[in-house]
């Protein structure tokens, strides 16, 4: 149980966790980092409902902060979020965030799923998502799982495609991001849009 008065920060992370899921499923889980329970995916592959629901929550909580805030003053949401989105994905996905004319978040879209190195992706589905939600402008994300964010030729001619496809309906390409594990390649701050 944890009371108001204990201090959560200066609780280790292995002493949160048993407070949250308790001792006994605390050992079973907690090998050193926190990370196993955030990249696992979240089909029961062993881990504690706690987990998984904590994992959903938190993901929940950047979506509801996306929603509110304007995308470009919080960047640091749109990378957490996506960590968080991708973690633990042995294939790759090609996720959608559309937005309004305030860049806030209206949906964020898995649009595409592939295997281990590929995923096609179809600018046509894309546009008529960006119309069927009304949006002014999208950022792009997917992941590697090989854990190296650079981006292919092909990535950067995709996001080419893309970003020609939408600007017809006027819908502005903001940033495609690549997503690697922890680490997060982003198309804008390369000057690659």
């Amino acid at each position: 149980m944890i009371t108001p008065s204990v201090n959560l920060a200066y609780l280790s992370d292995k002493d949160l966790l048993t407070k949250l899921i308790g001792a006994k499923e605390c050992r079973r889980q907690y090998h050193g980092s926190l990370q196993s329970l955030f990249s696992q995916p979240t089909d029961g592959n062993g881990q504690n409902e706690i987990c998984i629901a904590a994992r959903e929550l938190v993901r929940r909580w950047l979506n509801e902060e996306l929603r509110r805030d304007c995308i470009l003053t919080s960047p640091e949401s749109v990378r957490d979020y996506l960590r968080l989105h991708f973690a633990g994905r042995e294939y790759e996905s090609f996720v959608v965030l559309f937005l309004d004319a305030q860049n806030r978040l209206i949906a964020a879209i898995e649009m595409f799923r592939g295997t281990l190195t590929q995923t096609s992706v179809y600018p046509r589905e894309i546009v008529k998502e960006a119309l069927r939600h009304n949006s002014a402008a999208v950022l792009f994300a997917h992941n590697h799982p090989s854990g190296i964010s650079e981006p292919s030729r092909a990535d950067e001619l995709l996001t080419s495609s893309l970003k020609q496809a939408l600007s017809l309906v006027d819908v502005k390409v903001l940033d495609h991001m690549i997503v690697a594990g922890a680490s997060i390649l982003s198309f804008a701050e390369r000057g690659l849009l």
